[in-house]
């Protein structure tokens, strides 16, 4: 069989991108720059959807084979989503907030073997879920800047399975998975150049179920009106988590474009 092939594919599976795209909102993420809106007790909630083309590099260990190293751009990646979404929300109260972030994706390859003897051809189907619950406390917030201070818990759910079809395993399937939580701190923050020029960003980073668990990412964004405004950054994410013979040492990074519509 073409093992590499269909260990690439489950490497590019494991690449957290967003299928959301043309949402009514989309922005950086985990900034305090969002569509909010405020009640009697003097909360402020947001919601928003954001796209992220990332690519992915690293090392991926499954179904008890040898680690691979791969290097998968976005549209390898893109080629073989059937669905991805990424989604924020955010609670405040003064200086004191809450957020999650979450991101899925489902790809599936399919790829032939040499001979077609012990299988004519596979298939394989990847899960990838990221969840992040975090809560901060602002430091500074004026008219000009806000930076949080935060922490939270990020879970990691990764899932792939194996379809075999023709030859000897005809109809058999193998799957294997791992799901670990780590903790993770750092900071968020806005820091406005003008009244309509802005720069966001965050850095996160941590441990636990994982060896090693960071996210950064910066951003510059523009206010057309109160009601619409763009941005354009960069963000990388890493993780390194091996268990079992399970390995899922990755970083995906890549642009950030977006245009904000707030009602």
């Amino acid at each position: 069989m073409r093992i590499r092939i269909v260990r690439t594919l489950a490497a590019i599976g494991t690449c957290l991108v967003a299928g959301t795209a043309q949402a009514t909102e989309i922005y950086s993420p985990m900034t305090p720059e969002v569509q909010q809106k405020t009640t009697e007790g003097g909360w402020t909630f947001s919601f928003a959807p954001y796209f992220w083309a990332a690519g992915l590099s690293g090392d991926l260990e499954q179904f008890g084979l040898p680690a691979v190293d791969v290097n998968a751009s976005f549209r390898d990646i893109f080629d073989h989503l059937e669905f991805g979404a990424m989604a924020i929300g955010e609670a405040r109260n003064g200086p004191y907030s809450i957020f999650a972030d979450a991101m899925y994706t489902k790809i599936s390859g399919q790829s032939g073997t040499p001979r077609g003897i012990v299988a004519t051809d596979v298939e394989l189907t990847s899960e990838t879920f990221a969840g992040l619950l975090g809560a901060g406390y602002s430091v500074i917030d004026n008219d000009t800047a806000r930076f949080d201070v935060v922490a939270g818990l990020r879970v990691w759910s990764v899932e792939s399975e194996l379809s075999f079809h023709g030859g000897i395993l005809d109809g058999r399937s193998r799957s294997d998975q791992a799901t670990w939580v780590d903790g993770l701190a750092g900071f968020r923050g806005t820091y406005s150049l003008t009244p309509e020029l802005y720069l966001t960003g965050w850095g996160l980073v941590g441990a636990g179920g994982a060896d090693l668990d960071w996210d950064v990412a910066a951003a510059i964004g523009y206010r057309f009106k109160n009601s619409i405004s763009a941005i354009a950054g960069y963000r990388a994410l890493g993780v390194d988590y091996s268990n079992d013979g399970f390995v899922f040492d990755v970083t995906q990074q890549g642009p950030m474009l977006g245009l904000s519509v707030r009602f």
